[in-house]
């Protein structure tokens, strides 16, 4: 059997080794100290965005900026439906309802054009939107200035979910600009990646202080522990930051290599009847996290779950695209704003290996296994 090509795996090198081992021998291994700060900082500045602070996870950067709202039943959060559950179950945990909506074709992200339907399918149940939490799917950036318009017509904030995002730009602005605050993932299968991690960034300096206090367990400045409110224990490890402070180093050769990967599926693959892939929409940098194909049911030969198998008998990775949070069995009775896009995308969808330390030889064979099985 051939060595196994995974989806995503992590790409780490001498210096995330170098800086791991440094703060380990300086004695910096809990959520305190200059290692975190650095990666904090340095994060920020690599989004353009003021302020920062490192998190447990994509997701808990999430929380916290929905647990600032003070949400309560009655309230609702609006979200795109196809997305990772990461980004839509702190609405749950914060208390409100979710109403989902549909995704653009050409970008796959949150249709700005469904979201009055989308107030006005929350009011007629009686909920009030708090929140308006779209998300940069596979590493292409939403259409952040068409959302905010909508919006801010109605006060109601934009919390961008930018956890797939880390590297792409929109406009030449880079993932997390144009909201109130935005939240980044360092996961295991990331562009970058902190082993486990997350970073929430805005330009709000009172909101991430107040982030990082809840994230701290709302500890107040007493020599014991003293407490107001309940908090969360959500800060980053320093051996975690620094990692992420050696990764955010290369991070723009990471996007370039993850690019380069999607530009060689495409001279290997575009030609098979069928088959195409998730597209970058006007004004964007795609940074392709994951290259994502479609099979269509009417050209080609294999379905998603049978390539897969396929795949998976050649010892290569894949996985479905994300199934859309409406047909999930958790979100039954939430709200849904159109969904025929999210479903097709869905129903077509397969991720390939695209992780930024994977040779070509590797790309190579992928494609191979592809062009074998859907000409078979």
């Amino acid at each position: 059997m051939s060595e196994r090509i995974p989806l995503s795996a992590p790409d780490m090198g001498e210096a995330e080794r170098r800086l791991l081992l440094e703060t380990y021998d300086a004695g910096w291994v809990s959520s305190v100290g200059p290692v975190v700060e650095r990666f904090e900082r340095e994060f920020a500045a690599s989004v353009g965005l003021a302020h920062a602070t490192a998190v447990a996870s994509g997701t808990a950067a999430l929380h916290l900026a929905l647990a600032m709202l003070d949400l309560r039943p009655g309230d609702a959060v609006i979200a795109p439906s196809l997305t990772f559950i990461g980004g839509v179950a702190p609405i749950l945990h914060a208390g409100a309802t979710p109403i989902f909506v549909d995704v653009e074709a050409d970008s796959w992200n949150l249709d700005p054009r469904l979201l009055d339907d989308a107030f006005i399918r929350a009011e007629a149940q009686g909920l009030t939107v708090r929140a308006v939490v779209p998300a940069d799917l596979y590493g292409q950036c939403c259409d952040i200035d068409a959302i905010r318009a909508v919006a801010d017509a109605r006060g109601v904030p934009v919390i961008l979910d930018s956890a797939e995002a880390v590297g792409a730009t929109l406009n030449g602005r880079p993932a997390g600009q144009g909201a109130l605050a935005a939240a980044y993932s360092f996961n295991g299968n990331k562009i970058i990646t902190t082993g486990g991690g997350g970073m929430l960034a805005s330009d709000d300096a009172a909101l991430i202080a107040r982030a990082r206090y809840l994230a701290t367990a709302a500890r107040q400045p007493a020599v014991h522990y003293e407490h107001t409110e309940a908090g969360f224990n959500y800060r980053l490890s320093s051996l975690s930051a620094a990692v992420g402070v050696a990764q955010l180093q290369s991070l723009e050769a990471r996007v370039a290599r993850r690019r380069a990967i999607f530009d060689r599926y495409v001279a290997a693959l575009g030609d098979l009847p069928g088959l195409s892939f998730a597209p970058e929409a006007p004004g964007r940098r795609h940074s392709r996290w994951l290259t994502v194909i479609q099979l269509d049911p009417g050209a080609a030969t294999t379905r998603p779950l049978e390539l897969m198998k396929a795949l998976e008998a050649a010892n290569i990775e894949s996985r479905p695209a994300w199934k859309p949070m409406h047909l999930q069995p958790v979100f039954a009775d939430a709200p849904m704003i159109g969904g025929a896009v999210a479903g097709r995308i869905y129903d077509r969808g397969l991720c390939l290996p695209s992780g930024s330390g994977l040779t070509d030889a590797d790309i190579d064979r992928v494609c191979a296994a592809i062009r074998q099985t859907l000409e078979a």
